[in-house]
This record gives structure tokens, sequence and C-alpha cells, in this order.
């Protein structure tokens, strides 16, 4: 009995660390994204104006498309 009562209360134990460990990831997740936004089309004519070039809307889809694509991999 005594050691069913071990092996129960490991698996609780393992389970509830499972689902701390989930919500904890989640709101680091959420906090680093509010504090570091992906980047948007905005960003990316703020970017190439300081460097400057001017940028064409075709130039801006072309390099999100590229990042999407990085990203996906």
């Amino acid at each position: 009995m005594n050691i069913a009562l071990a092996i129960v209360l490991i698996i609780i134990a393992l389970l509830v660390g499972i689902l701390l460990g989930f919500l904890l990831a989640r709101q680091y997740m959420k906090k680093y994204f509010k504090k570091n936004p992906p980047v948007n089309e905005e960003m990316l004519r703020i970017m190439m104006s300081s460097m400057g070039q001017k940028p064409s809307e075709a130039k801006i889809q072309q390099i999100l498309r590229q990042i999407q694509k990085q990203n996906s991999k």
C-alpha cells in the first residue's frame, strides 16, 4: 500500500509540475512578445528609411515573406 501511494504522489507531482511549467512559460512568452513585438510592415519601413533606402511596397512584402519562410523552418 505504501508503494502505491508513493507512485500516485509522484504522478500527481509530475502532472502539477508540467502544468505549472506550461503556465509559467506561457506567461513569460506573453511578456516577451509584449516587450519585443515581431517585425511588421511599419517597422520594416522605418528600418529601411533609417538605412537610407526608399521602401517600396513590393520590397516590404518580399522581406516579410522571407521572414515568414525563415520562421516556418
